[in-house]
């Protein structure tokens, strides 16, 4: 045997022949604990730095020293092979127990025998072949059917989840969890893994607890190298080398079901002659007025997926860079300086080509796309901010339920950390605002609670960030972003369903405002005028000394409340505020907590201003990180400046600051 590799990228999957961990030199325990000390276990992820570079070894182009966090090498350390081995073991465990829990339920594992079949992939991180390899020799070793899609978008991946999970049982296709290796928009030397059931979704916190407990007391007791070693040394090279060269037939599979999704989710429909319907629509209207997007894919996963053949049913324009796995052209973060080289690439395309409004740049696992746009009020491409973001999102979703008749008990789900502009845009579609704590597993858990209450819940996300998830999908995806542009942008009006902006301007007294071959700019100065605290910025994270959160809070209060006494007539005067509340936001609950902030423990705290009619007019967000000394903040102010979010943020700041003690 050699190596295998799949002949679309010409990156290596591995060598059947070659092992990872070496029996005459294994870490000791004491190294296997160390490198676990900088291990983050978490319900978003199990990740830590895991390149393990040599001298020569190629580094990202904006490294700066000779840190690992920003390598390009594609080995781990020895330790680090013990680490995703145990990994491996915690989820082969967890796999196997669900499936005795499915035989005694009578549905008999994928293929009708004792062997349950489990999805791996991975984003385009150097690292994630190594790891790959480990995963699937445990796996395999333990008696599971591993399906490797080798390079795969996390979306993709979980649309595949979710559609092999629904097949019958004893089907040949049927799958019973997923492991995915990433570590999403950190570093390229950082890497890690999720893990997730056939439902499609990733395993949420309270599920993901005993796997952690199992994971640590392997990794920690006993010798955690010689039961690796044994785990790796358990799979039969034959069917190793099978399921390295079935990537390719495992990945168009997993493409062809991400199309079938995202189709689903785009035009919010289940019968699929109705979704042809509306991409017809939209294909027509696209080759009537057309429209381009420009797809700076940053070398990360997406530029393996459904992108560009997406926006040619559309009839939509596209120019592609960086559209090769880990072709990285800047740092994987999606923000600030990361967007822009898609904002000159955008102004480019959009002089040469009027089309052109709209770029987007996705993180490494491609669940996240940041957008910028052709802003003519402006004269050049800007970045779309990300409460912009979700906010358009919404009123293209909540329009869209209007124009199908499907307006009744309808809900949008956001984070605490989301701006009040989402409550003004849903009054006016008669929907209702719920808010979790922030965090994606609490927001999907609180729309699928109220799913089951009978409430229609289409659109759900964490606007600070400008994530948007649409239903039926469960994790953010740059496609569901777009596909509500694109729907609100080119929607056309049709006897008894007015197009999309005509729609938000009639729901919103604004009738007159319609014009003819309007442009996002124009819907964008529709919006209602709130200014928030960018979370990207440095001011919105605050480095504390205080390990104690809600002791930190609690000092917080005492000063708040006489800040409240000084500072009440400046508010009133400046602002027409009058009165505060404050809002607890634990998990997936948000109660009112009066002036009890320590109540809100470890949680989201939320202090909301109203003028006299009781109208909400800002509010002040604060929450402390749980992985690193950090308090998040963020003001939200209706109709402000710069200046009046600035004002309010300080004021905030400052008395963070005087309680961190």
């Amino acid at each position: 045997m050699s190596m295998i590799y799949p002949p679309a990228t010409g990156i290596d999957i591995g060598d059947p022949e070659i092992l990872p961990l070496d029996a005459d030199n294994l870490p000791s325990p004491a190294e296997v604990a160390l490198a676990v000390s900088s291990l983050i276990l978490s319900a978003s992820g199990w990740r830590k730095v895991f390149a393990a570079p040599k001298k020569g070894d190629p580094r990202a182009s904006w490294a700066v020293g000779d840190e690992p966090d920003d390598s390009l090498t594609i080995g781990i350390s020895r330790a680090d092979a013990v680490i995703a081995a145990l990994m491996a073991k915690t989820f082969g465990e967890y796999i196997l127990g669900q499936a005795v829990q499915e035989a005694e339920a009578g549905a008999p594992a994928s293929r009708g025998a004792l062997k349950p079949a489990v999805l791996l992939g991975m984003d385009a991180r150097p690292t994630g072949p190594a790891i790959a390899d480990i995963f699937a020799r445990v796996l395999i070793g333990m008696g599971l059917d591993v399906r490797f899609c080798f390079i795969v978008a996390a979306p993709e991946i979980m649309a595949y989840a979710g559609s092999a999970g629904r097949l019958p049982a004893g089907d040949p296709g049927r799958i019973t969890g997923f492991a995915y290796i990433s570590a999403s928009h950190n570093p390229p030397g950082h890497n890690g893994v999720k893990f997730g059931l056939a439902s499609g979704g990733v395993l949420n916190a309270a599920e993901i607890a005993p796997l952690i407990a199992a994971f640590k007391a392997a990794a920690l007791s006993g010798n955690p190298a010689a039961t690796a070693l044994s785990l790796v040394l358990a799979a039969d090279k034959e069917e190793l080398a099978l399921c390295y060269e079935s990537c390719t037939a495992w990945k168009r599979l997993s493409l062809s079901a991400y199309t079938l999704f995202t189709h689903e989710v785009v035009t919010g429909e289940q019968n699929l002659e109705a979704q042809a319907a509306v991409l017809d629509q939209l294909a027509e209207a696209c080759a009537k007025r057309p429209l381009g997007i420009v797809a700076e894919l940053n070398g990360s996963a997406r530029s393996l997926s459904i992108d560009r053949d997406f926006f040619e049913g559309l009839a939509i324009r596209s120019k592609f860079y960086n559209d090769q796995p880990r072709l990285f052209g800047h740092r994987i973060v999606p923000e600030g300086s990361s967007l822009s080289l898609c904002m000159r690439l955008l102004g480019e395309a959009g002089s040469a080509d009027p089309a052109f409004q709209l770029g987007y740049v996705p993180d490494c696992d491609g669940d996240r796309g940041n957008l910028v746009f052709r802003d003519k009020i402006q004269g050049k491409a800007r970045i779309l901010e990300a409460q912009e973001v979700f906010s358009l999102s919404c009123l293209a979703e909540l329009a869209d339920l209007s124009r199908s008749g499907k307006a009744e008990k309808v809900a949008v789900v956001v984070n605490d950390a989301t701006s009040m502009r989402i409550e003004r845009i849903a009054t006016h579609f008669g929907a209702k605002v719920f808010r979790a704590e922030t965090g994606e597993a609490n927001v999907v858990n609180l729309a699928e609670d109220l799913r089951s209450q009978g409430w229609t819940v289409r659109i759900l996300g964490e606007g600070s960030n400008g994530g948007t998830i649409t239903h039926p999908s469960r994790v953010r995806d740059p496609l569901s972003t777009l596909g509500a542009m694109i729907r609100l942008l080119r929607l056309p009006d049709l006897p008894g369903k007015p197009s999309l902006f005509r729609l938000w301007l009639e729901a919103c007294g604004r009738k007159s405002d319609y014009i003819e071959d309007y442009d996002l700019a124009d819907v964008i100065a529709t919006l209602p005028a709130w200014i928030s605290t960018s979370v990207f910025e440095d001011r919105a994270a605050l480095r504390v000394r205080s390990d104690d959160k809600v002791e930190l809070k609690a000092r917080y209060r005492e000063l708040f409340l006489a800040e409240w006494e000084n500072r009440k007539a400046e508010l009133q005067c400046r602002y027409g505020i009058v009165s505060w509340k404050s809002f607890a936001t634990n998990g997936t609950r948000e109660k009112e907590v009066g002036d009890d902030f320590a109540a809100s423990g470890q949680g989201g705290l939320r202090i909301v201003f109203s003028t006299a009619g009781g109208a909400p007019k800002a509010f002040l967000w604060m929450r402390g990180s749980g992985t690193e000394p950090v308090f998040r903040i963020m003001a939200d102010v209706e109709g402000g400046s710069p200046a009046d979010e600035e004002y309010f943020l300080s004021w905030h700041t400052g008395i963070v600051r005087a309680a961190d003690k």
